[in-house]
């Protein structure tokens, strides 16, 4: 919530609201509470006088973790994000990993010729590349990439572990010059924080990763920036928030919004299915509570992954949520619930950028309290892709 709409609700109620038949005139008795609402409390009343958040102004926000695909789908699935974010942190794992900056810029320029006339014309969308790391990246192309003016983090994969995953990483030592060098050049590193051996259950995945990869990386090269992305439970949580001032995550909405449970609700549910997998309801709690701590270590990463229909509703179904339609919506449906709407604009529009240390954007956007529905499906190509809460109400609505 931007401060000038947080002021001019203080103001109208401090200075016009009864409250128990008394004239509220002290800004010291007004606080938020819950769901969106603003209290109102004299020290001698317990009675409040509510007024609901109806409108929120933000800064425009940033995604730090967005999937595009490439082609036409991509066209399909970019206006989602144009819409919603001024800038957004581009995953490289296309079919044909994306691992020198020369790809990453030619990757770039597609995406930007994808964008519609209007959006292109006024500049308004600037997708932020990453490479992929592997075990071939040489300590040459993260001096050429840390001078690109477009290239702002190598990604991670442990091989295996996700979505064109096949050429990422299958012992982190074998990267260890390619790190350091990124460390000196202060490019960050954003690593799918998960270890894939077969001997480990997969809802360990997440903590395993953190004793056997992460800590021993931060403790043998403390200068390096890492993005630990996609949290998902508390022990990641716990980790981020006591560790250096190197370290932030990215959280999405549906780990937010879904615990395990919803994976097999009424039978197995392909579109919930994502990785990291769902985790259980106290994971889930401490992934919201992170998100809605004000800690500027915490930051909006949508993770949205778009696949066809036919890719996740098969006999070996795709990970990925695609969150992109409503991404902005969703997260203001999480802090309303906490009380801590007030908190969503650093979230989704300061932390990141603070980061990755870019200028905070300029534009605004503004939710208004709206129920709608959300589509059924969506234009995928030849195909359709099926949004995240498919045919469910959505509480918040971004004014176009």
């Amino acid at each position: 919530m931007t401060a000038l709409l947080e002021l001019e609700i203080l103001t109208y109620f401090c200075t016009q609201a009864p409250c128990h038949k008394q004239k509220l005139t002290h800004p010291e008795h007004c606080i938020f509470k819950h769901f969106g609402y603003v209290q109102f409390q004299t020290k001698d009343s317990a009675y409040d006088t509510l007024k609901r958040v109806e409108t929120l102004t933000l800064t425009k926000p940033d995604d730090m973790h967005l999937h595009l695909r490439e082609g036409d789908v991509m066209r399909d699935v970019l206006a989602d994000s144009t819409r919603q974010f001024a800038r957004v942190i581009v995953m490289p794992n296309l079919k044909s990993p994306v691992v020198s900056t020369e790809q990453a810029l030619d990757y770039r320029r597609s995406i930007i010729e994808s964008l519609s006339e209007d959006i292109q014309a006024r500049g308004e969308f600037n997708p932020l590349m990453t490479l992929y790391l592997t075990e071939k990246m040489t300590v040459d192309e993260i001096t050429k990439a840390s001078q690109s003016a477009y290239v702002h983090a190598v990604k991670y994969y442990p091989a295996g572990a996700t979505t064109n995953s096949d050429s990422g990483v299958t012992a982190i030592d074998k990267v260890y010059p390619v790190l350091e060098a990124m460390a000196e050049q202060n490019l960050p590193l954003l690593m799918h924080g998960e270890v894939t051996d077969t001997d480990v259950d997969v809802f360990d995945r997440e903590a395993i990763f953190i004793e056997k990869i992460l800590s021993p990386l931060m403790e043998n090269i403390p200068d390096l920036r890492i993005v630990f992305e996609h949290i998902t439970t508390k022990d990641a949580v716990d980790y981020v928030r006591e560790g250096s001032d190197r370290l932030a995550a990215t959280i999405t909405p549906q780990h937010l919004l879904l615990n395990r449970n919803a994976l097999f609700v009424g039978g197995i549910r392909p579109h919930h299915y994502c990785l990291p997998v769902l985790k259980a309801e106290e994971h889930r709690r401490a992934v919201v509570d992170a998100a809605t701590s004000g800690s500027p270590k915490f930051f909006l990463g949508t993770d949205s992954a778009p696949h066809s229909r036919e890719a996740k509703e098969s006999a070996c179904g795709c990970a990925g949520v695609y969150s992109a339609h409503n991404a902005i919506e969703l997260y203001a449906e999480v802090f309303e619930k906490t009380a801590c709407l007030h908190k969503l604009e650093a979230f989704a529009s300061h932390y990141g950028a603070d980061f990755y240390g870019l200028p905070r954007n300029k534009g605004t956007i503004t939710l208004e309290k709206n129920q709608w529905q959300i589509p059924d499906y969506l234009p995928f190509g030849e195909s359709k892709i099926i949004p995240f809460r498919a045919g469910e109400p959505c509480h918040w609505k971004m004014k176009q």
